[in-house]
């Protein structure tokens, strides 16, 4: 089928596009190529995809509502998946406006055009922040999630909201996917192991919040392109045994549904450190800090829906993952 996927120059964009490119689908990615982080990263990724039978590029910012409009009208998707937003945590508390502008307006522009497109599933990243204070663990699709602790957290909540509505006023199958802390290959220069890698080969030190007592479910890039097809594969059903007087939060009498992806199995961040060390063959000069305002610590997602629904099985140890990042990041940065 055709497929629309936004952040195409993005992290998870990039693998997802390939994935599906592969397997034989057409792929319209777009991206507004912004600044938040290196460009020429961003670039790089679209080269990766450039040469590749059934891939059309088209540089547009979905918070532009008239330009999404258009697309739509020019376009027919059999499928939509949302992986552009202003990403980051710690960057929210300082640039709110960003996420108001591309996780709020930019999402109803994409809502609007699968309505009016009669698009047949759309995917979305949501994220494991929203669970913000919830310390039950593993975290479940089926736990409320209205304490979140980050407006970036907010904003993805918002988005499993907005996407609930127009699944039941329209009909729109809509499925979210709370993300856990992705890595991998290409990966985003802001999240940890790309900033941890730079720091030791640079020999600098590296920060490590909360002291280190920090748990993430760190999941690897191709287990997250294989889980976000499988979801495309399957577009969201209502749900024949909702009860209204008792509502689960995970499922709906509307064709909507939240998953978690994630590797199930929570990583200490000391040993996701030596994990790069030993990859890397160097140590780490540590600087040990609090925790951050706006962040958890801990996450660790209970994928049980998922695999129900797809039958994914993450399947990359985190030694194995950070030892293929190390060298794709010796590779292309020459270092």
């Amino acid at each position: 089928m055709k497929v629309l996927i936004t952040g195409a120059a993005g992290f998870i964009g990039m693998h997802v596009a390939q994935r599906l490119l592969a397997r034989g689908d057409e792929v319209v990615g777009i991206d507004n190529l912004n600044d938040y982080y290196d460009v020429g990263l961003k670039e790089a990724r679209l080269k990766q995809l450039a040469g590749l039978p059934g891939f059309r590029f088209v540089r547009l910012d979905i918070a532009d509502t008239a330009a999404v409009a258009d697309l739509f009208r020019r376009e027919s998707f059999g499928g939509v998946i949302n992986l552009a937003a202003q990403a980051g945590v710690r960057y929210s508390l300082t640039n709110p406006h960003a996420y108001a502008q591309t996780n709020l307006v930019g999402f109803v522009n994409l809502l609007e055009g699968c309505r009016h497109g009669k698009v047949g599933h759309f995917v979305y990243a949501s994220s494991s922040s929203v669970y913000g204070g919830n310390t039950k663990m593993p975290f479940s699709e089926h736990d409320s999630v209205d304490h979140p602790v980050s407006l970036y957290a907010a904003t993805k909540k918002s988005n499993e909201l907005m996407a609930h509505t127009y699944s039941h006023l329209f009909g729109l199958p809509a499925t979210g996917l709370r993300f856990f802390t992705v890595y991998g290959p290409w990966g985003r220069p802001d999240m940890a192991l790309f900033l941890f890698t730079k720091a030791i080969l640079e020999g600098r030190p590296i920060d490590v919040f909360n002291h280190g007592k920090m748990q993430r479910d760190f999941t690897y890039i191709d287990d997250i392109a294989e889980g976000v097809v499988r979801v495309l594969d399957r577009p969201a059903a209502p749900d024949p045994a909702f009860v209204k007087d008792r509502p689960d939060p995970a499922s709906s009498w509307a064709p909507w549904r939240v998953f978690n992806i994630g590797n199930h199995q929570p990583v200490e961040l000391m040993a996701y450190i030596e994990a790069l060390e030993a990859a890397l063959g160097r140590q780490a000069e540590k600087r040990f800090l609090p925790l951050q305002d706006g962040d958890v610590p801990a996450t660790y997602a209970d994928t049980a829906e998922l695999h129900s629904a797809t039958g994914f099985a993450p399947a990359t140890p985190v030694p194995e993952g950070v030892r293929r990042f190390v060298e794709w990041y010796r590779g292309y940065y020459r270092a």
